[in-house]
């Protein structure tokens, strides 16, 4: 047997301890009961800290936190570790008279380190609720603008705090997401017979994909991922929400056919929907209700381009031009758009590409006889999380992009190291669409007016803009819309990042409401002067961050079946 060399200290005049492989008797008093116990692997003879010792125990549970009092340990016995039998009776007092080495410690000025704990879904074919961690302070990427936490996660929750232990033995029942409406209503002056409308952007999430996809899912139950479970739910949130106008991605083709479309045909919807390219089961939809809208023209988007290697993906978007009711005026209408762009966090080449093509068509749909545009509203999933390129290129109309890895585009990864730079130009002539996001060279898309500031508090005017369209650097792109976030990205109460999306893998927005602010709008950029017609935001159904989103044990869950959170906004169109 192995002793250490200091074996005659003793504790506490020296830090050091001799090394046991026996039972260890204790007698206690009339308040601690007689302990026997079995030691083992106790080898090491690094220094037990007595500071350290006064407050905690000498050893590492599988299962707890180091910093856990001895009151709150109680009798639990780990599955595997160097304790192979749980010590009763254990209390504060006992910790004075057992003298250990501790095999963990390698400094005695340093913390035991954490044990990794194992994977919800390790070995284990369904996974009970389970608290995840507050990484609220963790460590975040950031631009100089303050881009939201996008980090990616792959391993299980950290403990929670002393005093609130779970058992790991013991489930607790999730608790459900609760949304809040933010009202801006009380912001705008009241007008007589204003047309008010709702817009839901939901990514219901295909059942293909989900089981094509099925690691990501381990920290749920297999019930809550059924179908039959899940469409029940999807349908009950879009009956409850009532949303004049959906936008719906990751629609399945036969659950749409034989379930979506008869159920929201029956709530009073006129539906349209595409099918990816390739064959894909899934593709994007869009639904209004007939009583509020009246369709003009309906135009489907395949991002997919025969020959071009950077346009050979499936995705496809749709764009739908809509009158509202009442309303005879063409100068009324209401362009609205959805799409799910390329998940690929590492070719952002082709998600700015794709983005380009769905922007030719809204300029093209939305274009008016006089040369101005009706109001968009631009709804989806971008891939592609706040503040990343890819998000203030639609918010800011322009994008100077020399020197950009492809990788950094959609901001999902936080070092993009080792990739290449994006090309000049980013997509090839062939592809039909300008560096303006404008059509060119296609059979019955005219050319676009080129004369669409940047930025009205800048460029106000048609020649100048057409100016600076002219002088634009060869690695730039440009759009003419005026899109804003109908989100803030981050919540008012505490500041922390919202989420929309949540698996075992990842917790982070990428769903947008894009619309087309009217003067005086709550949600317009500063240096835009928002013409006076457009869209007014009335309010909005609030997210959460990702610690009330682990609450309920994630996404998908019992309530929730999806793994993204709709949005919901309410919008005024001013004339």
């Amino acid at each position: 047997m192995y002793r250490s060399p200091n074996c005659n200290n003793v504790y506490p005049y020296t830090p050091y301890r001799p090394m046991f492989t026996r039972h260890l008797n204790a007698v206690g008093s009339s308040w601690f009961p007689p302990t026997q116990a079995l030691l083992g692997r106790w080898r090491s003879p690094y220094p037990l800290h007595p500071s350290w010792w006064r407050e905690q125990p000498p050893w590492h549970l599988q299962s707890y936190s180091s910093r856990h009092s001895l009151a709150n340990l109680k009798t639990v016995a780990p599955r595997s570790g160097w304790w192979r039998q749980a010590i009763p009776g254990l209390t504060n007092g006992y910790q004075r008279g057992l003298h250990l080495s501790c095999g963990l410690m390698d400094s005695a000025d340093r913390e035991p380190p954490h044990k990794r704990r194992r994977s919800p879904g390790e070995g284990r074919t369904e996974q009970k609720s389970w608290h995840a961690p507050d990484r609220s302070s963790s460590r975040q990427t950031q631009s100089s603008k303050g881009s939201p936490d996008s980090r990616l996660w792959n391993g299980p929750p950290h403990p929670a705090s002393p005093g609130k232990i779970t058992s790991p033995r013991k489930t607790q029942r999730p608790t459900e997401i609760k949304r809040q409406w933010e009202d801006f209503s009380h912001l705008y002056k009241h007008r007589d017979q204003p047309f008010d409308f709702s817009v839901m952007s939901y990514n219901i999430l295909a059942q293909d994909l989900l089981q094509n996809n099925a690691y990501l899912y381990k920290h749920c139950q297999s019930s809550v991922l059924d179908w039959n479970h899940r469409f029940p739910n999807i349908l009950k949130e879009l009956e409850q929400h009532d949303a004049d106008i959906l936008c719906l991605q990751e629609v399945q083709e036969d659950h749409y056919q034989k379930q979506l479309k008869p159920s929201l045909e029956s709530l009073g919807y006129h539906c349209e929907y595409k099918r990816r390219t390739g064959r894909k089961p899934d593709g994007c939809a869009v639904s209004f209700k007939r009583d509020r809208f009246s369709l003009i023209t309906c135009h489907p988007v395949e991002y997919f381009r025969r020959g071009v290697p950077l346009l050979d993906r499936d995705n496809v978007g749709l764009v739908l031009l809509l009158r509202p009711a009442g309303s005879s005026d063409p100068a009324h209408g209401l362009c609205v758009a959805n799409t799910h762009l390329l998940y690929n966090p590492r070719r952002g080449d082709i998600k700015l590409t794709q983005l380009a093509m769905l922007l030719a068509e809204i300029s093209h749909v939305s274009r008016l006889q006089d040369g101005s545009s009706c109001p968009v509203i631009l709804c989806g999933d971008f891939n592609s999380v706040p503040w990343s390129p890819l998000y203030s290129f639609i918010r800011e109309n322009r994008l100077e992009y020399e020197g950009m890895p492809i990788g950094k585009v959609s901001g999902q990864e936080e070092t993009p190291r080792g990739q290449r730079l994006l090309t000049v130009p980013i997509w090839p002539q062939s592809v039909g669409v300008s560096q303006q996001c404008q059509y060119e060279h296609v059979p019955g898309r005219a050319a676009e007016v080129k004369g669409t500031a940047l930025c009205p508090s800048e460029r106000n005017n048609g020649e100048e803009a057409f100016a600076a369209f002219s002088n634009m650097s060869r690695a730039s792109i440009v759009h003419s819309l005026r899109l804003t976030s109908a989100y803030s990205h981050r919540l008012k109460a505490n500041g922390r990042p919202e989420i929309t999306t949540c698996h075992s893998k990842t917790a982070i927005t990428v769903d947008y409401i894009f619309y087309s602010a009217a003067q005086g709008d709550v949600g317009q950029p500063e240096c835009s002067a928002a013409p006076e017609a457009g869209l007014q935001l009335l309010a909005r159904l609030a997210l959460v961050d990702e610690r009330d989103m682990w609450t309920a044990n994630g996404l998908p869950n019992e309530h929730n079946s999806s793994d993204h959170l709709p949005l919901l906004v309410r919008f005024r169109l001013q004339p």
